[in-house]
């Protein structure tokens, strides 16, 4: 798939899927792509360079967009050199990561970006407000989804579009996230994967077929 593609093909399939499958082990890469018509794409947070290419190769061609959390991938390297391979070669949708310059440089390669914060605190909120003002990715990802609250408050400040993730045990935890203003809910829990769908503030989560 083309970036333009990716990007279009991800975007459309969030607004009528919020979920994201976190893969963290490739045993679940499987049902992953067997639930490929529910899901609005899978973050790889598994595999090692040697790998990678074809992990990727193998949702492109399902046409599931695929983004690797780079502080995951074994490996891989994030500085410009790194992500121009990444772009050019390895060819995911986008990435996720924490670090604002490899936002900011893999934004510029035509990748779809997803920063990802960890609000431990109201200095962790503070953080993410001065780090949008350096860089403006395409998404951002707070994590433990366990406060959805503090969708809202991260929502006063800028229009991305929320994904959140971490601490998830039932579906109704995840609703909770969707109620409260996430674009989507990310979850490593192959059991949550069939649920979300629908606009925001409207869907309800399905129970698993």
């Amino acid at each position: 798939m083309k970036h333009a593609d990716n990007h279009e093909a991800f975007f459309r399939g969030l607004d009528r899927h919020r979920m994201i499958a976190s893969i963290k082990e490739p045993k679940h890469i499987e049902t992953a792509l067997a639930l490929r018509d529910r899901l609005s794409g899978v973050f790889l947070l598994t595999g090692h360079i040697g790998v990678l290419k074809g992990y990727v190769d193998l949702f492109n061609e399902h046409r599931l967009p695929v983004f690797l959390h780079l502080e995951k991938i074994g490996g891989l390297s994030t500085d410009y050199h790194g992500l121009d391979y990444l772009a050019k070669v390895i060819k995911p949708a986008g990435i996720i990561t924490t670090k604002t310059n490899v936002a900011k440089n893999a934004k510029k390669l035509g990748l779809i970006t997803i920063q990802r914060f960890f609000l431990v605190d109201t200095e962790g909120l503070e953080n993410i407000a001065k780090s949008l003002c350096q860089i403006e990715p395409d998404m951002i990802e707070l994590m433990p989804a366990r406060i959805p609250e503090m969708i809202g408050m991260v929502k006063s400040f800028t229009s991305l579009p929320i994904i959140t993730g971490g601490l998830l045990f039932e579906r109704s935890q995840a609703q909770e996230c969707l109620d409260n203003g996430a674009n989507a809910v990310s979850s490593s829990n192959p059991e949550l994967w069939p649920c979300a769908d629908g606009k925001p503030g409207t869907n309800r989560i399905r129970k698993v077929v």
